[in-house]
């Protein structure tokens, strides 16, 4: 959802000129807003024009490929469609005031994404993303885990999509000053569950080629599918459906509804 952020970062810039080079001014703000865009086209409804410095605005349709989220991690393709969006114009000569407390109304938009298997594994290669990996493993298994994950060394992480909706992701424990490996295999379906949450489908994990045991395979599913809830979300003032979820041998293509409160009616959020 950082996407999110970023959007609404980059309509601060909509209502403050007063020109009618719209499409061109916004299209400027989302971009300036990643560090490295290959593609980027957004175009901006409004009838009539003057309205946009009232802080409305009927539509924005945005088209990307190539978005650098950070310099880790890349989106491959991005399609996103607001409804009619209401901000606070007086709220902008405020200090320090974020996006969302311009919203005067909820907003709301259809956001579709492509995300790649190279740049997933390009991702899974950088040192930031490998740190998260050693939190991940340490919330998802527990208290009890922390000496494992603080033993062992992560390498070569990657992921492989197989296709109908499966992958597989493999990771190497390594000793420091110790040659032996433990090499983790995970191969698991992907799907939806209640249009909130995605959810690891019978999994199979190995190590050194050994199945794992099912109570502590359970264990860990619960763990990651908790991490995996978009619910979680909601605290921030997000609620999210998620609508499509399509895994090739190439891409991952998720499609979901997204619905940004205002701060202070944030704890009501309820997708539509």
């Amino acid at each position: 959802m950082e996407f999110i952020a970023i959007f609404l970062s980059g309509l601060l810039a909509l209502v403050s000129p007063a020109n009618l080079a719209i499409d061109r001014i916004a299209e400027n703000a989302i971009r300036s807003q990643f560090g490295k865009v290959e593609q980027l086209q957004v175009r901006v409804d409004n009838a009539p024009n003057f309205q946009i410095v009232q802080g409305k605005v009927e539509r924005v349709r945005i088209g990307g490929r190539g978005l650098w989220v950070t310099p880790e991690f890349r989106i491959a393709e991005l399609e996103m469609e607001t409804d009619p969006i209401n901000l606070d114009v007086a709220r902008l000569r405020q200090k320090r005031v974020r996006p969302t407390e311009l919203l005067k109304e909820p907003l709301q938009a259809g956001v579709r994404l492509v995300i790649t298997q190279q740049d997933i594994n390009q991702a899974l290669q950088s040192p930031a993303v490998s740190a998260q990996l050693r939190k991940l493993g340490s919330r998802i298994l527990g208290s009890n885990a922390d000496m494992l994950v603080q033993r062992y060394e992560f390498v070569n992480p990657q992921v492989e999509f197989l296709g109908d909706n499966r992958l597989r992701f493999q990771l190497e424990l390594q000793e420091p000053g110790n040659a032996d490996k433990l090499v983790v295999s995970v191969e698991s379906g992907l799907g939806i569950v209640a249009e909130h949450q995605l959810q690891l489908i019978e999994p199979n994990v190995l190590v050194n080629g050994m199945p794992v045991p099912p109570l502590l395979v359970a264990s860990f599913v619960s763990g990651l599918n908790s991490r995996l809830d978009l619910r979680t979300l909601e605290d921030r003032g997000i609620a999210a459906r998620l609508l499509k979820l399509d895994l090739n041998q190439e891409q991952l293509e998720l499609a979901a509804f997204v619905r940004v409160e205002k701060p202070d009616t944030a704890s009501a959020s309820t997708p539509r």
